[in-house]
């Protein structure tokens, strides 16, 4: 097979690489298992067009995305409009997608898991025909994405000091909204703190990513109003897997549901895979079983 990588120079763990010195790397990982690969450097306002410039090129079997859980989301999206299998080398701060696809975490050895993978097909999900591989959020989450992004940071390490930071602040004045969920042909109104929609149910025990991405469900998470010392213990409880037993949260299992937000102003963000978007009065989600073409790792145990 022949695979390009497309590598954000930018991202993560990348920026203080030799890079040059890494594609040789992958390429001798990427022969030895009988393939080859091309890589290319680009910025991160350079992924998208060369991914798809990529994704174009005859005679291209996959397309490898190096990067940030940004990056990632970018990729998974041109590989579900053009149907081009996607590897992922996670090279951001928490990696959810790549934790899901049970990709290592350390580089090389992503590099040997994809090379030894093989394709295969898993479920990804769309908000308002937009896709997202992990999850749609709004409430508290978009606010603790917005404050942490108005910090300086120059670093991985940074930037989790900054989300733990983040958190505190974001906690300080919980947000209460009332949204209206439909699915299922009802519509529930509820007050809330933050929702969360997951492509497929979040799994326990670690922190908030998919243990399977092919039931073909979303996940349906809302936290109930909290004070501010209720709010912290919950984020603790999320970032240990044990969110499950907090009375704050609760979870349903669908196909679609429509978000409808009527009290909606003017300005409101939600996050989409880490990354900030412009929130929509109302915002269908939906799954979509088997869509998204990817390379499945090797994994050490078979």
């Amino acid at each position: 097979m022949h695979f390009i990588a497309v590598i954000n120079r930018s991202g993560g763990t990348l920026r203080t690489m030799d890079l040059d010195a890494f594609c040789d790397m992958a390429k001798s990982v990427f022969e030895r298992h009988g393939h080859t690969l091309d890589c290319a450097i680009v910025s991160g306002k350079q992924v998208e067009a060369r991914l798809r410039q990529a994704a174009a090129t005859e005679g291209v079997d996959a397309v490898i995305a190096a990067g940030g859980d940004g990056t990632i989301s970018t990729a998974a999206g041109v590989a579900f409009e053009t149907g081009m299998p996607l590897g992922v080398l996670p090279a951001g701060t928490m990696n959810l997608f790549a934790r899901a696809l049970r990709i290592p975490l350390a580089l090389p050895e992503a590099f040997e898991a994809i090379a030894g993978g093989q394709i295969g097909a898993i479920d990804i999900a769309t908000a308002n025909g937009r896709p997202f591989v992990h999850h749609f959020g709004v409430g508290i989450h978009a606010r603790l994405v917005r404050i942490r992004d108005s910090m300086a940071y120059k670093s991985r390490l940074g930037k989790m000091l900054a989300g733990m930071r983040s958190i505190a602040l974001a906690a300080a004045n919980p947000p209460n909204f009332e949204a209206e969920l439909q699915m299922r042909g009802r519509v529930e109104r509820q007050r809330v703190s933050g929702i969360a929609v997951s492509n497929n149910l979040l799994g326990e025990g670690h922190i908030p990513h998919a243990d399977r991405l092919d039931a073909g469900l979303l996940g349906i998470y809302t936290a109930a109003p909290v004070s501010t010392s209720a709010l912290l213990r919950l984020w603790m409880d999320i970032l240990l897997g044990r969110w499950r037993g907090s009375d704050a949260v609760t979870e349903k299992k669908v196909t679609e549901v429509t978000l409808h937000f009527p009290k909606h102003k003017h300005g409101l963000r939600a996050v989409l895979d880490g990354e900030l978007i412009r929130l929509d009065r109302k915002v269908t989600l939906k799954v979509h079983p088997g869509a998204l073409k990817v390379v499945l790792p090797k994994l050490a145990d078979g």
